[in-house]
Order: structure tokens, then C-alpha cells, then sequence
């Protein structure tokens, strides 16, 4: 298996859609699957998260897989700082 590439073109599949008032995302294409993560984890609502897919060439990654290449060390992007780990950070300036 190759190690997964995160310069690789990438596509973003949303869930399949019950009712119409939840369409929360369209089908998006990215140039890097570095930036399809960073657009689903953090621009995309947690329920429009849940049941969308990456497909970056043969491989699919779930809402899990997604989070965990974000996650990953090799991730090349640089991560949008957690809420609450600014809400911490000005109770302690306090």
C-alpha cells in the first residue's frame, strides 16, 4: 500500500440527502486532498460532515477517516485553532 499522498487531487461527496432542507454542501473538487480535509473539518457543519465521503483516487475516507488524515502529523496544512482551546487560553490570561 502507498502512503497516502496529501497533494493528490481530491473529491468531496456529501450524504445522501433525506430531506432537501439538509442539503448542507454540494460536490466539491480540490486541487490537494490537503485542502478537501481542511475544507470538511473546518468549514463544513458537523451534520453535513457525518455521511459525506473524500475520494482521493481508489480510496474512500469516512467522516472517521477525514478527521484522522487532519488529525495525522503529515497533515502539510496549518490547522485553524480549536474554540475551546481559545476559551482556555483567555481564562488563563485572566
Amino acid at each position: 500500500m502507498r502512503p497516502f499522498s496529501y497533494n493528490t487531487s481530491a473529491e468531496l461527496f456529501p450524504a445522501a440527502i433525506r430531506k432537501k432542507k439538509r442539503a448542507g454542501f454540494a460536490y466539491r473538487r480540490f486541487g490537494t486532498a490537503a485542502e478537501a480535509v481542511r475544507f470538511a473539518i473546518e468549514e463544513l457543519p458537523a451534520d453535513s460532515l457525518n455521511g459525506a465521503y473524500l475520494q482521493v483516487e481508489e480510496a474512500r475516507f469516512d467522516q472517521s477517516g477525514i478527521r484522522s488524515l487532519y488529525e495525522s502529523e503529515a497533515f502539510p496544512l496549518e490547522r485553524r485553532p480549536r474554540p475551546a482551546a481559545d476559551a482556555e487560553d483567555k481564562a488563563d490570561a485572566a
